[in-house]
């Protein structure tokens, strides 16, 4: 019965998250870069001049590298935004609107509804790296062809397998988005301003990826959440190299564990009777 609840309260979610407006217009807004992008490279034409991973130019002898390289281009800020987006909305938004209340009235517990949250908050992550590996992939397809992909160690892979290793790296990615859905949900119990919450972890992925540029701080780089994003390359090799992988998703689960409870903590004494 408790189950079957939760199940309820998370498919509601999801139908609201889905049902705004503006969400789908930034779902559209991700899906058209990798079309953007096959169709700019299909019309330019480029060649591979070498010199490590390029993935745009790998686009015109594969069309599965054209999710790749949106991937490469979108996680940088788009899909972050997204995510912040989603996050601002989920205590924020309901406490601006005054939902919050009445959701905690019907009754719903806290501890429920922020699991709930949260668990849409992940679906939302791995939605909007699909967007842009599917259509990425079948306009790929549909303009550059496939067959095996050439690695980054120089054999190639089968198409099935390469389409695996595609799948991996969705979810390595995904995880990630998903660990700066946990700050962005704890910050969401901060203000009842949801585009105040949608600024700020915004701002928190830019200066994570300003400080991860910056050699002089290098110790401080492992303890940065977007450090090993760009480590889904390694997942283009023969054989996949795990060991930064695995690195990054231990630093996933160390951001969304401790920010997470930190919303709880946050959000269990919240006076929401105003």
């Amino acid at each position: 019965m408790a189950w079957s609840r939760v199940l309820r309260l998370l498919g509601s979610e999801l139908r609201l998250v889905a049902g705004r407006r503006r969400n789908q217009m930034g779902l559209l807004v991700l899906a058209a870069v990798p079309v953007l992008m096959a169709v700019a490279v299909k019309l330019s034409s480029p060649r591979r001049r070498g010199g490590g991973p390029d993935l745009l130019a790998s686009i015109t002898s594969n069309g599965l590298f054209v999710p790749l390289a949106a991937l490469s281009v979108e996680i940088g800020l788009f899909l972050p935004l997204a995510i912040a987006m989603l996050s601002g909305d989920a205590i924020a938004g309901e406490a601006n609107t005054g939902t919050l209340r009445y959701l905690l009235t019907v009754p719903v517990g806290r501890t429920r509804l922020l699991v709930t949250k949260y668990v849409s908050l992940c679906i939302g992550a791995l939605w909007g790296v699909a967007v842009i590996v599917v259509p990425g992939g079948l306009v790929g397809i549909a303009i550059f062809g496939t067959g095996p992909m050439l690695t980054l160690s120089g054999t190639q892979l089968p198409f099935w397998t390469a389409v695996w290793r595609i799948v991996l790296i969705s979810l390595y990615l995904a995880a990630g988005l998903a660990a700066l859905a946990a700050v962005g949900l704890f910050i969401s119990t901060l203000t009842e301003q949801p585009l105040a919450a949608t600024v700020a972890l915004t701002i928190f992925t830019i200066l994570s990826w300003i400080a991860d540029a910056v050699p002089q701080i290098d110790w401080l780089h492992p303890w940065l959440l977007v450090d090993r994003w760009m480590a889904f390359v390694d997942l283009l090799r023969d054989p996949p190299f795990t060991d930064t992988v695995w690195q990054g998703l231990g630093v996933d689960l160390g951001y969304a564990v401790v920010f997470w409870l930190l919303a709880w903590a946050r959000f269990a004494g919240k006076d929401i009777t105003n």
